[in-house]
C-alpha cells in the first residue's frame, strides 16, 4: 500500500519536471514492491491478536516516515530534519524545523500534505479497504484506528471503504471550494489534503496569511472542522437522513460529539477574542476574526495560524493549551484526547457527585446519551487521560532542563502530543537533536494513542506463544 501511495509524490515530480526526486520516489517504489510480492503469497492468518493488530499499526507510522526520508533528503535536510518532517506529516502534526518552505520544490511540498492526508486516515484502514480479502483479520487491523462497530457495519472492509469515501468526498469538496477562490490548483490541493486531515502543513511560511482573501482562510477552518467531525456521521445521515441519524438509539453519542464540538470550538473562540482584544489592543472585530480562526485551528487540532503565538499572552497559550489537549471527536482525523473521552470523564464526575446523595441500596450506573458505560471502557478512558498527562508532563520537563521557557514548554509539547502543529518558536531548525527525537516520539505517542506503542515495546508481544485461534 505504501508503494502505491508513494506513486502520487512520484507523478508529481514528473509532472513538475523535478527528475531528482524522481529517483528517488522511483527508488521508494521499487523496494518497496520488491519486498512487497514474497510476502503477498503468504497466506492470511484466521485470527489476528489485539496485540499483534497493534504492532502492525505502529510499525506502519514508523517505518513509513523512515522511508519517506530518503525522498525528502533530497531538499537538501538532513535526515533527523527529514524524518522529522515524515514523522510531522504522517501523524498529521504539522511542526516543522525547517526555517522556510517557500524556497523548496513543488514536489516537497505536496508530498508533505500528501502524506498528512493519507496518515489522517490511516494507511492501516487504506489497506484493509482495498487490499485484504479475510473480513476477520481486517476487523482487527481497523479497530486500533477507531473503527467501531455500532450494528451498522457489517464489515471491516465495508466500513473502511465507507470511510474512505467520505473522506474523499470532503476532500474534493474542499479542493473545489479553494481552487474557485485562490485560482491555484496545486495550493488548493495542498491546503485541502492538509486540512481535512486536520494536518496544519502549508506551502507558505505565513500558514493562513498565505492565502489572499479571507473567504479562503474561512473555507480552511471549515473544512478542517469537518475533518474533526467523526467520519461515520457523514455516512449516517446520508444513509438515514440527519434527524433520523442522531435520534437513532445507540447512535445519540455522534450528536453529543457534534454538539460538544462546536461549543467549545465557540466558547474558546469567545474567550481568546476578548484575551487578543485586550492583551494585543487589536480591534473588535479582528480580535472575533482572528479568535475563531485560532481558537477552531486548535479544537480541531489543524495547526493554521494566522497570528504569531509566540506573541501571544499567557492567558491566551493556556487557552489553546487546553483547547489542544481536548481535540476533535472519535473517528476523526483530529488528534487530543478526544470529545467523547472528555464527555466520558465529566460524566463520571457528576455520577460520582451524584453519588453522595443516595441511599446506600440504591442502584446508580453511569450512563451517557442513554447507554450504561460498561466498566471496561471506563478503564480506557481514565488510562488513557493519565497516560497522555504522563507524556506531556514527562516531555515538558525535559523541554525546561534544556532552557525552554516553561509555559512555551508546555504548549510546545501538548500541541505535538495532541497532533496540533502550532509552535510559540521552540520547533526551529537549531532545536537540539534530542529534543527533535523527543517531539517526534510525542507526535507518534499522539497519533497512536499512546497504548499501541507500549504494546510494541513490550517483550510478550514479540516472544511466546499466541493464544489460539
Amino acid at each position: 500500500m505504501l508503494a502505491i501511495l508513494t506513486l502520487a509524490p512520484l507523478g508529481a515530480s514528473i509532472i513538475f519536471n523535478e527528475y531528482a526526486l524522481s529517483i528517488r520516489y522511483l527508488a521508494i517504489v521499487l523496494v518497496l514492491s520488491f519486498l512487497a510480492i514474497p510476502l503477498a503469497r503468504l497466506s492470511v492468518p484466521v485470527q489476528v491478536q489485539v496485540n499483534e493488530a497493534l504492532v502492525v499499526v505502529v510499525l506502519t507510522f514508523i517505518l513509513a516516515p523512515l522511508v519517506m526520508s530518503f525522498a525528502l533528503m533530497g531538499e537538501g535536510l538532513s535526515f533527523l530534519d527529514a524524518f522529522f518532517e515524515a514523522v510531522s506529516a504522517i501523524t498529521t502534526t504539522g511542526l516543522s524545523t525547517l526555517a522556510s518552505v517557500e524556497d523548496k520544490s513543488q514536489t516537497f511540498l505536496f508530498a508533505r500534505a500528501w502524506m498528512q492526508w493519507y496518515g489522517g486516515l490511516g494507511i492501516v484502514v487504506l489497506s484493509v479497504a482495498l487490499l485484504m480479502g479475510q473480513h476477520i483479520a481486517a476487523r482487527r487491523l481497523t479497530e486500533p484506528m477507531g473503527g467501531a462497530d455500532d450494528g451498522w457495519v457489517t464489515t471491516a472492509r465495508a466500513h473502511a471503504r465507507r470511510m474512505l469515501v467520505v473522506y474523499g468526498v470532503l476532500t474534493g469538496w474542499g479542493l473545489w471550494v479553494l481552487w474557485m477562490v485562490e485560482g491555484d490548483f496545486s495550493w488548493a490541493l495542498n491546503y485541502a489534503l492538509s486540512a481535512v486531515s486536520t494536518g496544519g502543513f502549508s506551502p507558505s511560511d505565513k500558514s493562513l496569511l498565505g492565502l489572499d482573501t479571507s473567504f479562503a482562510r474561512w473555507a480552511i477552518i471549515l473544512l478542517a472542522l469537518a475533518g474533526a467531525i467523526p467520519l461515520p456521521l457523514y455516512y449516517l445521515i446520508y444513509h438515514f437522513g440527519w434527524r433520523q441519524a442522531l435520534g437513532k438509539r445507540g447512535l445519540r453519542i455522534f450528536d453529543m460529539e457534534l454538539r460538544a464540538l462546536v461549543l467549545i470550538g465557540l466558547a474558546g473562540s469567545g474567550v481568546l477574542a476578548w484575551l487578543l482584544c485586550s492583551s494585543l489592543g487589536l480591534p473588535w472585530m479582528e480580535s472575533v476574526f482572528q479568535g475563531l480562526l485560532l481558537g477552531f485551528s486548535a479544537q480541531t487540532t489543524a495547526g493554521f495560524s494566522s497570528l504569531e503565538v509566540a506573541e501571544l499572552d499567557s492567558g491566551s497559550k493556556l487557552l489553546l493549551i487546553g483547547m489542544m489537549g481536548i481535540g476533535g471527536g472519535v473517528g476523526s482525523t483530529a488528534g487530543g484526547i478526544k470529545i467523547l473521552r472528555l464527555l466520558i470523564f465529566l460524566r463520571l464526575v457528576q455520577f460520582l457527585i451524584q453519588g453522595t446523595a443516595l441511599p446506600p441500596q440504591a442502584v446508580h450506573k453511569p450512563k451517557l446519551a442513554g447507554r450504561i458505560l460498561q466498566e471496561e471502557e471506563i478503564r480506557q478512558v481514565l488510562l488513557l487521560i493519565l497516560l497522555f498527562g504522563m507524556v506531556v508532563w514527562c516531555s515538558w520537563f525535559l523541554l525546561v532542563l534544556f532552557g525552554a521557557l516553561p509555559l512555551d514548554a508546555f504548549f510546545e509539547v501538548v500541541s505535538a502530543t495532541g497532533t496540533v502543529g502550532l509552535s510559540t518558536g521552540i520547533t526551529a531548525p537549531d532545536l537540539h537533536p534530542l529534543l527533535k527525537l523527543l517531539l517526534c516520539l510525542d507526535m507518534l505517542f499522539g497519533r497512536l494513542e499512546i497504548i499501541a506503542l507500549l504494546v510494541l515495546c513490550y517483550p510478550h508481544t514479540w516472544i511466546g506463544r499466541r493464544t489460539g485461534s
